[in-house]
């Protein structure tokens, strides 16, 4: 399953980096974080219970930044494990790009599932997918105090 957008952020991109790089504003951002730490370098430590519908599976994984180009874009993997529920995994590549004063975000990712995930089928798992994801960028605006507005994809 893939997913993207580009959004327009009402901030300097070093100040956009920042904030996707500090883990208070990432948990007030993803909807259901209950945990996320740096354990490493480049990897962060991930506790977050996801609303599929008819199943909240908690799951519990590791993020980690690749590809890092500081200010400008990276990579990020991640894996989780939901018991029962299977194992969950994907991948993003975000870039930052300067709009004046502000930033345009944009990310590509993709991603997939195992276990009694799938036979919840892929339009669930889509639409919850992609629910986290702007969610996740409205609350990040919020959380950084700025701007956020959608755009059209390129």
């Amino acid at each position: 399953m893939e997913f993207g957008g580009r959004y327009l952020m009402s901030a300097p991109r070093a100040r956009i980096w920042e904030a996707l790089n500090d883990p208070t504003m990432l948990k007030a951002a993803i909807p259901g974080c209950s945990h996320i730490d740096w354990s490493g370098p480049g990897t962060l430590d991930l506790e977050i219970k996801v609303n599929l519908g008819v199943m909240q599976p908690t799951f519990k994984g590791e993020l980690a930044l690749s590809d890092i180009v500081p200010a400008e874009s990276y990579t990020l993997s991640g894996r989780g494990k939901g018991g029962f529920m299977g194992l969950a995994e994907g991948s993003a590549d975000v870039a930052l790009i300067d709009e004046g004063p502000d930033t345009i975000l944009t990310f590509r990712a993709d991603g997939g599932a195992s276990g009694q995930i799938m036979k919840l089928g892929k339009a669930i798992i889509g639409s919850s997918a992609q629910r986290i994801i702007d969610g996740f960028f409205e609350r990040f605006g919020a959380a950084a105090g700025i701007a956020v507005t959608p755009l059209p994809q390129d």
